[in-house]
């Protein structure tokens, strides 16, 4: 852990390092060690020094160019695209100054690098930036773009924030004598995630989700918790549930960085983007605005799976595959010098999907571990795999085969993706319509294959074969479009949002195709209490809804199949075999994010099959982990 003060540190640094380097500046990029050099020769080729010296420090150290030696851009992206193969498909070129950074995004992100690294190291000793590679997105993502050139246009924010973050984290510590956890929010409940992480040393939120039925926020106002007094915010993932409420933080005033992976911080401007539009269409008042959207992305720092980052002077964190959603994360936390590890799931997929590997359970040592119970009963059993996928086809195949229509309300991110893959490997040939957010998550999917599962990484990057860009797919944009195709008599696929039928373009789907005996709804995921999904898939011939803002009452005709195995939840088997596959029984296993009879049973059989202690804690408790 963090012990050494970073004056210390410094000190240490400089004298290790040979006087030819000309270190003009030192500090930190977040938890690394930034060193600024204004020697060309050692930039381009620093040798062993640096190498020797992470020996040393246990601590990542980057090289970069001091601004006085870095070549004029104009000049530096000729020489990259001289350099650079024209098969690696550069499709733009951004100059970080602040960073000594030049950002090459890329169709082929292998081809730019080289084998090796032997293009980039070449690209460093002749322009004296350093190149970083991004894989451009195959549909292209105003998302992405535009969250590129923001982190572009902050860099000179971030390099200070970056460096203040340092500080804070190389300020020392006292040995760490406890260890505490307050439930904010998503306990005996599914919704609004939020989980307080407190030592004598830190303050750390996990999660901050909103209720999708009832707009709920987690308990933000209780004693435990002072929004200027966060050292740091982990992110699992982008369901809003789960991520919903941070820019609230940021409207409030928090300055803590957020860390989570690249695609969750990527969708989490999607996901909450619309979420305002949402409010703004029912008449409600949005909590937030685009401005706490933004000042939480110029506040991220990215991690990938598996790399561990100090966040605090006596926590660790590392993430790793939950299994549930592009860039989703089970969150490790190495608390003190060895005092207590604490494993939160966010939600986990102890199974392999069409997208993603099962979540990872490689974890040296889990004292404590909190468990969604989404999926809590015992007989919470989902169907076979192969069995599902099968299902999901021969349901679509025979509702288009009677000139229906196939309506699948379903999640904008992870869901529709997994959806759209079975049907593309299925080679179903009528088109599929994509409404909502659906084609711009796809996009942003597509820039991140690195993240999906090793069998379709396969696909897309050795075999050129992406389920994606299918023309089979064909994006609704526009109210006409909609109304086209609901008016059409041709059959089709339509994946629309929300997933619960909450609300979304799919409602308009619903009461128009609703009293068509030809068509079918498919569920493919979770139905939430008092959704109207939930009231369908529990039998309702007729539901009430709203139309041009009168109250109606839909007759439900249409088939109604619920596909429950295609879920991103691990069923209760899973969940409890996550726990066994792990090195060691947990001594304390915490149960959230399900409803509250699910959450008692699945604590109860924990306790049962692993003799660990196991709690059901309700909202606004506060438990010591040690």
């Amino acid at each position: 852990m963090v012990e050494e003060k970073s004056s210390d540190l410094f000190e240490r640094v400089k004298e290790a390092l040979p006087k030819e380097a000309k270190i003009s500046n030192i500090g930190f990029e977040g938890c690394e060690i930034v060193l600024y050099t204004k020697n060309k020769e050692f930039f381009g080729e620093p040798g062993d020094s640096i190498k020797n010296m992470v020996g040393v420090i246990k601590k990542r150290i980057l090289l970069r160019p001091d601004p006085s030696i870095c070549l004029d851009p104009e000049e530096a992206e000729k020489i990259i695209k001289e350099t650079i193969p024209e098969e690696g498909g550069i499709k733009d070129i951004e100059f970080e100054p602040a960073f000594g950074s030049v950002t090459i995004e890329a169709e082929k992100p292998g081809i730019v690098i080289g084998r090796g690294g032997e293009t980039l190291k070449e690209l460093r000793k002749k322009i004296f930036w350093t190149p970083i590679v991004k894989r451009a997105p195959i549909i292209p993502s105003d998302i992405v773009k535009t969250l590129r050139e923001l982190i572009y246009k902050e860099s000179d924010f971030r390099r200070e924030f970056l460096n203040k973050v340092g500080k804070s984290i190389h300020s020392g510590w006292k040995p760490t004598e406890w260890a505490r956890l307050t439930a904010l929010g998503a306990f005996r409940e599914v919704g609004r995630s939020a989980l307080l992480l407190q030592t004598p040393e830190s303050s750390v939120l996990m999660d901050c989700g909103v209720k999708p039925t009832t707009n709920e926020f987690p308990y933000l106002s209780v004693p435990e918790f002072n929004i200027h007094d966060l050292d740091a915010i982990v992110l699992t993932h982008t369901h809003m549930d789960h991520a919903g409420g941070i820019p609230l933080l940021y409207e409030m005033g928090c300055e803590a960085p957020i860390y989570c992976t690249t695609p969750t911080r990527d969708l989490m401007v999607l996901l909450c983007m619309d979420y305002i539009k949402l409010c703004q269409r029912e008449g409600r008042t949005a909590p937030y605005s685009t401005k706490g959207i933004k000042e939480a992305i110029k506040r991220c720092i990215p991690l990938d799976y598996g790399q561990v980052s100090d966040i605090t002077p006596d926590i660790r964190l590392t993430l790793a595959n939950s299994g549930h959603i592009l860039g989703g994360a089970l969150a490790h936390f190495h608390i003190g010098s060895g005092f207590h590890n604490l494993l939160y799931s966010g939600d986990l997929k102890f199974d392999r999907t069409a997208l993603f590997d099962p979540a990872s359970t490689d974890f040296a040592r889990v004292e404590t571990f909190i468990t969604e119970a989404t999926y809590g009963f015992p007989e919470d059993i989902q169907p076979r795999r192969a069995e599902t996928e099968a299902l999901l086809v021969n349901t679509v195949k025979k509702t288009l085969e009677r000139g229906g229509k196939v309506l699948i309300p379903s999640f904008a991110v992870e869901r529709s993706q997994d959806v759209q893959v079975i049907l593309a490997k299925a080679g179903i040939e009528t088109p599929i319509y994509l409404d909502g957010m659906i084609w711009d998550s796809s996009a942003i999917h597509t820039a991140y294959p690195e993240f999906f599962g090793r069998e379709l990484q396969k696909l897309i990057l050795q075999q050129g074969w992406n389920p994606f860009t299918q023309e089979v797919f064909k994006r609704i944009g526009s109210e006409d479009e909609r109304k086209a195709l609901i008016e059409s008599r041709d059959p089709a696929v339509i994946i629309s949002t929300s997933g619960m039928m909450v609300g979304g373009p799919v409602l308009t789907y619903f009461r128009n195709l609703a009293d068509d005996k030809k068509n079918t709804l498919v569920f493919v995921g979770y139905q939430s209490e008092n959704s109207l999904g939930r009231k369908i898939q529990n039998g309702w011939k007729s539901v009430p809804m709203e139309d041009k803002g009168k109250n109606v009452s839909v007759n439900v005709n249409m088939d109604v199949v619920t596909i429950s195995g295609l879920s991103g939840h691990s069923d209760y088997k899973q969940l409890l075999n996550f726990i066994g596959r792990l090195r060691q029984n947990p001594e304390k296993v915490i149960v959230n994010h399900g409803e509250a009879e699910k959450c008692l049973s699945l604590a109860h059989s924990v306790h049962k099959y692993f003799r660990s202690e196991s709690v059901a804690p309700k909202l606004l408790e506060t438990l010591r982990l040690k």
